[in-house]
């Protein structure tokens, strides 16, 4: 009944209320020539719709129609891919959830939250992941590049010390089995490669120096 009297449907909605209870109200206030007993229900229909409850809203519950896909995506780390750990994503009604990574994840796996399922994308600056590979670009001493040599290099399971040879040093890419992405489901371990990129030169050691200097003078 008090719907009626205000015109309004079951979904109406607090703004919705407001508006259709003014629009009643200025056809019926005696002020303007209505009737004061029809403006009486009118507020007393006002009140009683205000004070009714709210229904309560159950957020990932609804089917998602066909035509109105929701693609909720999660982006983490290379690192994270690697070891795994904790992420806070927004998710569907302002809420915030915490999920658990497990160690191993590639580019579209999906993780769950409650009944809420994330996409997976991997992005980092200093390394990116490629199928089941992590690539690490590293710069180094240009004497590198042409004779080999011992690198310090960090990876998301820490320092490695990387020995490059000298056909390793003309490719400029050393190869490190074992240390990309672990191994998850029907995915293989897969391996980390070291791009090697020339960076500004190291000064010589004092004992370079002089081993140089003999070997020009035992030339000559």
């Amino acid at each position: 009944m008090a719907r009626e009297r205000l015109g309004v449907g079951p979904g109406a909605d607090g703004h919705a209320l407001r508006a259709a209870f003014r629009e009643a109200a200025k056809r019926c206030h005696p002020d303007r020539g209505g009737d004061p007993l029809a403006f009486r229900e009118v507020m007393e229909a006002y009140r009683v719709l205000r004070e009714e409850p709210l229904e309560p809203v159950a957020w990932g519950l609804a089917p998602i129609p066909p035509t109105a896909p929701v693609r909720l995506v999660i982006e983490i780390s290379p690192d994270a891919a690697v070891l795994g750990g904790e992420a806070v994503v927004d998710a569907p009604g302002g809420r915030r959830l915490k999920i658990q990574l497990p160690p191993g994840l590639r580019p579209g796996d999906r993780v769950r939250a409650g009944q809420d399922a994330f996409e997976v994308t991997i992005r980092g600056d200093a390394a990116i992941v490629r199928g089941d590979d992590l690539w690490i670009t590293v710069k180094v001493d240009p004497a590198v590049l042409t004779d080999g040599g011992r690198l310090s290099v960090a990876t998301p399971r820490g320092e490695r010390t990387v020995w490059v040879s000298r056909k390793a040093a003309a490719r400029a890419l050393v190869r490190l089995p074992g240390e990309g992405l672990p191994e998850r489901d029907s995915r293989r371990q897969g391996d980390l490669f070291v791009r090697l990129a020339a960076g500004a030169a190291r000064a010589e050691s004092p004992a370079r120096v002089l081993l140089r200097q003999f070997a020009a003078a035992w030339a000559a």
